[in-house]
């Protein structure tokens, strides 16, 4: 490359070449430098004004950028804009997805402080890397992350080949570079990180058949399509069995075992039964034998659903699918025959709509006639009139009414508290509640039991000077 350059008239002495980490490359470039080549990929770094091989150099760009896990071109001449490079490598790239591992994933960390500030200058080096179903076998060893200073994070820019999926442990390390920042810093131990490798599972070889018990031989077979709708519709009695199988293998051509691998059959009565799928080698299958599973499906003959579920953490095509149904025919109950649980009940029933009330009200009774209500009326008022009958027959008068200006202002409070009183019962009687009422009524009294207090008193010393005089 240098070579080139000074070929095309870039003087000798122009060119400082160095090898360093991301954090120093950065400060050099910004304090010093222009252009930073780099030195990993296999494609051209600098495309000249000559445009030729357009279809090898942008498969080439392609296989560097992707395969490679992140190189990339630097320089093009505008020459190359006028030709198809470009939409020929955004072609190449868009068939390009992480599903079937045509680019590699690239594995960044951070790193900040306890209380969530930028970290000092450190380095993170990944110590090793193993499959969690290995045997200290070690994908990864001894590496050191790149550090990307733009986004302050440390990177690695490709898994090995090899990596498939599966659950992985990753053991990080991280170093300071300063000693001093050790004593303030603190490290801790290596980190053990899990990392799921997910992807999608090729299910090849499915099929489902029907059995003769005795012979062996294949009275019904089908092949099954997981990836798309499939409807089955088998029959079988108590002396066949069903059997049931297919391969899983990951994008490097590997088995896959799941961690969930199910067979349900339901009878339309709703009872299920569950049967867990065995594999051996690079195909799982199970065979029910009927015969020896009648009194499992508590000899009831009719249509039994069937349903396949296949699940992994790590398995971004899991299945949970109706495959169809098959009407079993099983020999009748013996007298002390198991019978059938009951159902559980659906707990989120008694959450649903409920049925319609219908209530008839009472029919209002007949209210009673006019004079009878006016009767009453006037019995109420009775007491009221002979109450001011009997104040007038008293003689009753206003003669001891104080005229003085202090007490004859607590009389008026007292008479003006009698009146709040009675106006309290009132309201009471039209709107107010009991406490609303009582909490008044316990407010009036205090104010009454003060000016009827010296009210009284008033009234008490006058009588006192008129007796003694």
């Amino acid at each position: 490359m240098l070579r080139l350059l000074h070929d095309c008239g870039l003087p000798v002495d122009d060119v400082d070449f160095i090898n360093s980490d991301g954090k120093t490359m950065n400060k050099l470039l910004l304090e010093d430098g222009c252009i930073k080549l780099e030195d990993a990929g296999f494609d051209w770094k600098i495309l000249g004004p000559d445009v030729e091989q357009v279809d090898y150099v942008a498969w080439v760009c392609d296989q560097d950028a992707y395969a490679c896990s992140g190189q990339k071109c630097s320089f093009m001449h505008e020459n190359w804009f006028k030709s198809s490079l470009l939409r020929q490598m955004n072609d190449l790239a868009a068939r390009r997805k992480l599903e079937d591992l045509t680019v590699g994933p690239v594995l960044t960390v951070r790193v900040n402080t306890v209380l969530g500030s930028t970290a000092p200058h450190l380095s993170v080096k990944l110590v090793q890397a193993f499959s969690s179903g290995s045997k200290g076998a070690s994908i990864v060893e001894s590496q050191e992350l790149k550090f990307d200073s733009e986004n302050d994070v440390h990177f690695l820019d490709a898994l090995p080949k090899s990596v498939d999926l599966g659950t992985y442990h990753f053991v990080f390390e991280i170093v300071l570079h300063d000693s001093e920042e050790k004593n303030i810093y603190a490290t801790g131990s290596r980190t053990k990180v899990p990392i799921y490798v997910t992807g999608v599972i090729k299910v090849d070889n499915a099929e489902i058949a029907v059995l003769d018990s005795d012979l062996g031989s294949i009275e019904t077979q089908k092949k099954l399509d997981l990836a798309g709708e499939t409807v089955l519709s088998l029959s079988a009695n108590h002396l066949q069995k069903l059997r049931l199988s297919f391969q899983l293998t990951t994008p490097l051509g590997h088995s896959f075992k799941p961690h969930q691998a199910f067979l349900k059959l339901r009878h339309e009565t709703q009872v299920e039964h569950i049967f867990v799928l065995g594999n051996s080698g690079k195909q799982f299958k199970i065979i029910l034998d009927f015969l020896g599973l009648v009194e499992k499906f508590f000899y009831l003959s009719g249509r039994y659903d069937i349903q396949l579920t296949v699940g992994d953490a790590v398995m971004e095509n899991s299945y949970l699918r109706e495959l169809g149904s098959i009407e079993l025919d099983l020999p009748e109950p013996p007298e002390k025959a198991t019978r059938p649980p009951p159902q559980p009940v659906d707990p989120y029933l008694r959450y649903g709509p409920k049925a319609e009330i219908a209530h008839i009200f009472r029919t209002p009774e007949k209210r009673p006639p006019q004079e009878l209500s006016l009767a009453f009326l006037a019995l109420v008022i009775l007491p009221f009139l002979g109450f001011v009958v009997g104040l007038l027959r008293l003689g009753v008068n206003l003669k001891n009414f104080p005229t003085s200006t202090v007490p004859a202002t607590f009389a008026i409070l007292f008479q003006l508290g009698i009146a709040a009183v009675l106006s309290l019962y009132v309201l009471f009687w039209l709107k107010l509640d009991l406490f609303t009422t009582l909490k008044a009524l316990g407010f009036l009294g205090i104010f009454l039991m003060v000016v009827g207090h010296r009210t009284l008193s008033h009234l008490a010393s006058t009588s006192a000077k008129l007796k003694s005089a």
